[in-house]
């Protein structure tokens, strides 16, 4: 029997093991990578003297990239929290104590910065400077520092107390007991024990993407006037079902709470377009509640983000750290709105008032309020809420640290059992989380208990409620058609030129629901309708140039086909439940032609759909959008041989068609062929550079100014992704 061994477990993440060495490996750590090693049986229940636990991985390989296919790549804080508290590495008197500390592998940079997330994440702000500079009033940081020593058993410490290290280059560095491990290329690692060796790569292949746990149904959910609907229940240790989240909608607008593992798949499965999203209500920074940022930051404009300041910054400085990025770019992907502490703030109409709750890093449990007619309807959503018996003992001072005072504890339990119409808890026991007979008086009419990841006992069924995935809560019925009222909003953004009423024969068209899976316009085929997509999710499939791509809400269906007159030339499917606005072909025309814009929109079309074939434009960027970037495209052609400085860009380049060489220092050391992005290094982050630019054969090129790309969050998130590569590839070259 071979002494190493290695097993996929998912996409992108794989197990290493060498029993004899006590080496186990977790390679790859994207969201609910335990939930992976859970299900696939690499993490068992066991007892030794009576204890329960847990065994597990002693190490993380980590990804040499921060985001790989849309999604974090390195997201080993539960990982971590597993082999300290479930295998026990950590607790005094425990089996698993032997000593030894979870180890990172992996580059210098990503160990960094792992470090540095763990470290936020473990504690959030971890001085009263910090809560000073957040916000957060002078009078409540020593009482709020009081609460982090207790949680933090009296002492916040550096992450190397708590982790191990070992930073990988090409040559060998042995891990423990003789087991090496040396980086042969980019995510390319080789593990090496007693003559036999294992290679992990742990690059997604184009297309591929981090896989979900747990299967999820489709949904057809309403966009309603006040509603909840239940997008997660469970905790970062179910196999079977998303973390605690939800999805509000108000007068049809959609607002997520919290963003956890896997929005992407969640999303999908509810039949929710990026496009719709209008913002996001954020509880705290702790990874079942946060990892899904980055699918918001793949956006083509700015989602609002509406916490406490003391949250946001306590956010922003993992967020920071995760992705080695300043904190003030967060600005650059999320529209802030800080709410006040105990007050209602008004949120287009929509009541909202935020509550400090006590917690291991900065938390704040939401109250919403929505005038129904007859009376006021609320829903409170208590993410990450402590357990009465926890807060009692901080009053007493039993924990470590400073003692909590009595006023802190009565009012918290205050807040947290005010009656509600509809009140979702966190239950999950322990030293963080709730405790279902704590509500046992709660007057509220309707009670959920969550955020656990086991069935409810049966004092719990009698008292509270679940919430299946997908279900909903309507707490004020809606008597309108909200998705009409997203119709208009599209289709006057689409045409900005054309009055209102030339508009409405449009919108006098009928809408259709396509199920998950079907076909909208089928490639060869002469559209009968032109589809304006209003929800959901829609790819398109171009077969003849391999090319697979998403759309979003407020996108045409069938236009491009429409306006040439011949059979279109890409599949659409819809990805999710999709509604879509349906007009005639012939309606169409009519407006086209009654407004002159046949020859205009066809040229704009032909320069949109090439950029939706690009890595930088082809994802997640509606019609309006990429329209705007087209407009303002300028064409450029080089003849074979011409060469452009790089040092003296002030735009971004395309390369339409042909090809160029990028040259460094007299050597070619790339070639940029068509669909490629160059220029990025200086026009964009005034980088200096001197590399050219040589033109293979005549080559056609697209040159895209930056004030035209700003506000867009997914291409400045590929850019910068661009330009990092581009200065490793630059500096390997040298």
């Amino acid at each position: 029997m071979r002494k190493i061994r290695k097993s996929r477990v998912s996409t992108g993440v794989f197990w290493i093991e060498v029993p004899e060495a006590e080496v186990f490996v977790l390679c790859g750590a994207p969201a609910d990578s335990v939930k992976h090693l859970m299900r696939g049986g690499l993490i068992r229940n066991i007892e030794t003297n009576g204890v329960q636990y847990e065994t597990g991985p002693n190490c993380i390989l980590l990804s040499d990239t921060i985001i790989q296919g849309e999604d974090f790549a390195n997201l080993s804080e539960f990982p971590i929290l597993q082999m300290l508290y479930r295998q026990g590495m950590i607790l005094p008197n425990h089996p698993g104590n032997t000593g030894e500390k979870p180890k990172l592998i992996g580059t210098a940079e990503q160990i960094a910065s792992q470090l540095k997330y763990i470290h936020r994440g473990n504690y959030g702000l971890v001085s009263e400077e910090e809560l000073l500079d957040a916000g957060m009033a002078p009078e409540l940081t020593e009482e709020h520092m009081a609460v982090k020593l207790a949680f933090a058993f009296g002492a916040i410490k550096e992450p190397d107390a708590l982790i191990d290290s070992c930073s990988v280059g090409a040559s060998l560095v042995e891990i423990k007991n003789g087991v090496t491990v040396s980086r042969q290329g980019l995510n390319v690692y080789q593990f090496d024990y007693q003559g036999e060796s294992e290679q992990v790569d742990l690059n997604l292949a184009e297309g591929e993407h981090y896989e979900s746990p747990y299967p999820l149904g489709f949904q057809n959910i309403e966009r309603g006037y006040f509603s909840v609907i239940h997008s997660g229940e469970a905790d970062g240790w179910d196999i079977n079902r998303p973390c605690m989240g939800s999805v509000l909608i108000f007068r049809g607008r959609i607002y997520l709470i919290d963003a956890g593992p896997n929005l992407q798949a969640i999303l999908n499965a509810l039949g929710i377009g990026m496009a719709e999203i209008e913002g996001i209500f954020h509880t705290h920074g702790h990874d079942d509640h946060f990892a899904g940022l980055t699918t918001l930051m793949r956006s083509d404009r700015r989602i609002k983000y509406y916490s406490t300041s003391v949250v946001r910054a306590s956010v922003t400085k993992k967020l920071a750290a995760l992705l080695s990025i300043d904190e003030a770019e967060f600005e650059n992907y999320f529209e802030i709105h800080d709410l006040e502490f105990d007050c209602w703030n008004n949120v287009s109409g929509l009541d909202v008032k935020p509550v400090l709750s006590p917690h291991p890093v900065e938390n704040n449990i939401f109250f919403f309020r929505a005038d129904g007619g007859d009376r006021e309807y609320t829903y409170a959503h208590l993410a990450d809420t402590a357990a009465f018996e926890v807060l009692d003992k901080m009053a007493a001072g039993d924990y470590p640290g400073r003692k909590v005072s009595d006023k802190l504890v009565a009012e918290t339990k205050k807040n947290l059992l005010e009656t509600v119409d509809l009140k979702k808890i966190d239950i999950g026991g322990g030293l963080i989380h709730g405790q279902a007979r704590d509500y046992a008086d709660d007057k509220s009419k309707k009670l959920l208990f969550c955020h656990i990841a086991r069935r409810l006992d049966s004092w719990e069924r009698g008292r509270g409620e679940g919430a299946p995935f997908g279900t909903a809560e309507v707490i004020i019925p809606a008597y309108q058609d909200f998705v009409r009222r997203s119709a208009y909003n599209h289709v006057s953004s689409h045409f900005s030129d054309i009055p209102d009423d030339g508009l409405a024969m449009l919108l006098n068209n009928p809408t259709v629901t396509f199920n998950p899976e079907s076909i909208l316009l089928r490639a060869g085929d002469i559209p009968k309708y032109v589809y304006l997509q209003l929800t959901g999710n829609v790819e398109y499939i171009d077969i003849k140039r391999d090319v697979v791509g998403h759309q979003v809400a407020g996108t045409f269906v069938g236009e491009f086909a429409t306006l040439s007159e011949e059979p279109a030339e890409r599949t659409y499917r819809a990805r999710s439940f999709v509604k879509a606005l349906q007009i005639h072909v012939t309606l169409y025309r009519k407006l086209f032609e009654k407004h002159s814009l046949t020859s205009h929109f066809y040229e704009i079309s032909k320069i949109r759909r090439f950029l939706q074939r690009t890595w930088l434009f082809g994802e997640a960027l509606s019609n309006p959008v990429l329209n705007r970037i087209c407009k303002v495209v300028e064409v450029s052609v080089l003849q074979d041989g011409e060469s452009i400085e790089e040092a003296s860009f002030d735009k971004i380049f395309v390369v339409r068609e042909g090809a160029v060489s990028q040259i460094v220092g007299g050597a070619v050391i790339n070639k940029v062929g068509v669909r490629g992005i160059f220029g990025e290094t200086v026009a964009i982050f005034g980088h200096e550079s001197d590399a050219k630019y040589q033109a293979i054969g005549t080559t056609k090129l697209y040159g895209i100014k930056p004030t035209a790309l700003e506000g867009i969050p997914v291409v400045q998130w590929k850019l910068l992704e661009l330009f990092r590569q581009e200065i490793l590839f630059q500096e390997a070259a040298e």
